[in-house]
């Protein structure tokens, strides 16, 4: 299955796609909201993982986007935030989001949210 990672960090950007890749996913990147959106409605990827805290279109903006336009609307969401708040989590899913991990996430929590959304 195809993977879309969201981060502005080009180390998170690795350290996601290492650890999806390792579990037989393949990954696509995007640095921001703009592109995250570009990106899904050009590649079609089965999930998407989004970071919250990038630069111009938040991941929560690009979320709730992504979740609303016919185009990319069945593609589920995995947020992974630094963002640990249980409003901040509340107010993901609020977005269209299908879960919600805090970093630092581990390798394992990373890949079974992602397999469980695209068994949804």
């Amino acid at each position: 299955a195809l993977v879309l990672v969201v981060d502005d960090s080009p180390t998170e950007q690795h350290i996601f796609c290492e650890m999806l890749e390792k579990h037989g996913f393949d990954t696509i990147v995007a640095s921001d909201g703009e592109e995250a959106i570009a990106a899904a409605e050009q590649a079609q990827p089965q999930a998407i993982v989004m970071d919250v805290v990038m630069p111009g279109m938040n991941g929560f903006q690009a979320t709730r986007k992504l979740t609303r336009s016919p185009v990319t609307k069945s593609i589920p969401v995995v947020i992974v935030s630094s963002k640990g708040q249980e409003t901040d989590r509340i107010w993901g899913l609020r977005q269209g989001a299908s879960d919600y991990l805090v970093k630092p996430v581990e390798s394992e929590q990373l890949v079974s949210a992602v397999r469980s959304v695209l068994t949804q």
